[in-house]
């Protein structure tokens, strides 16, 4: 009787790990934009990259880029920005001459088999980083190093921010963003504690000052992303729409937005 309970526990512990492909429905491609102008403070930000890509197969492990497209940005006074495919088949497209203004507003278009999409927004400042502080009796058993980068917010104007960190014991940057609608004109700040960091490590913080159309758009995706477990059988996602707009079909929409941030870094080492 031991024998055969021995056996049958053998055979559930194996099937327990047998891989299971799951057969999905793959939609048709989507153009995906992203269209990242980030400026750091101390640069000219003439250079700047747009990607282009299209969705894929849940299976696949590579992201089909695009090529043949005709991207470019104009500024409120009428200055167009050529952004080319300057390597092939890569879906890179560089511009070499950008010329970044803070408050000014850009239209991104890009024309693609036939679609042209549309997009606009406006260069959004951000403030200096202050200073940075350490505790090392944070979390909840007070054992958890923390990291505040504190700046100081405009108390003439509402403001959204985007914080990113990018440590050494973490494989993806780990993204927040924060508006001052309770905190008008007080001291804000970036927050980073984890129970692995330790003395040594490194965290390579950017603070980005965005819109309030895109504090909306990302607060959603990150919300997405933080209670979505990864299990097959959840609820799939909602479809979160950028400001990209089709001019020839609506229906026939893209994902990823369009954003003008001007940002600032700096790397902190734990002490």
């Amino acid at each position: 009787m031991k024998k055969l309970l021995f056996i049958v526990l053998v055979l559930v512990l194996n099937s327990c790990e047998e891989v299971v492909k799951v057969d999905l429905d793959t939609a048709a491609p989507r153009l995906v934009v992203d269209a990242s102008i980030d400026w750091e403070k101390g640069t000219t930000g003439n250079q700047q990259l747009v990607k282009l890509s299209t969705t894929t197969g849940f299976y696949s492990n590579v992201i089909p880029s695009v090529s043949g497209a005709v991207v470019f940005v104009t500024n409120s006074s009428g200055t167009i920005f050529n952004f080319i495919e300057e390597v092939p088949n890569t879906g890179e497209y560089i511009c070499n001459n950008f010329v970044p203004v803070i408050g000014e507003n850009y239209v991104l278009t890009v024309n693609y088999a036939g679609q042209t999409y549309i997009a606009s927004e406006k260069m959004i400042a951000v403030p200096e980083i202050t200073n940075i502080t350490q505790r090392d009796d944070a979390g909840f058993n007070g054992n958890d190093i923390e990291v505040k980068f504190n700046f100081q917010d405009n108390g003439l104007e509402d403001n959204s921010y985007m914080s990113r960190f990018v440590t050494t014991i973490n494989a993806f940057p780990e993204l927040q963003v924060f508006d001052d609608r309770f905190q008008q004109g007080n001291q804000l700040f970036g927050l980073y504690s984890n129970s692995d960091l330790n003395p040594g490590d490194t965290i390579d913080y950017t603070l980005f000052g965005i819109s309030t159309q895109y504090y909306n758009y990302m607060n959603i995706l990150l919300s997405i992303a933080g209670t979505n477990g990864g299990s097959p059988f959840q609820t799939p996602p909602a479809t979160v729409r950028g400001n990209m707009v089709n001019q020839n079909n609506e229906d026939n929409y893209c994902l990823g937005y369009f954003r003008l941030c001007e940002v600032v870094k700096t790397q902190y080492l734990v002490q």
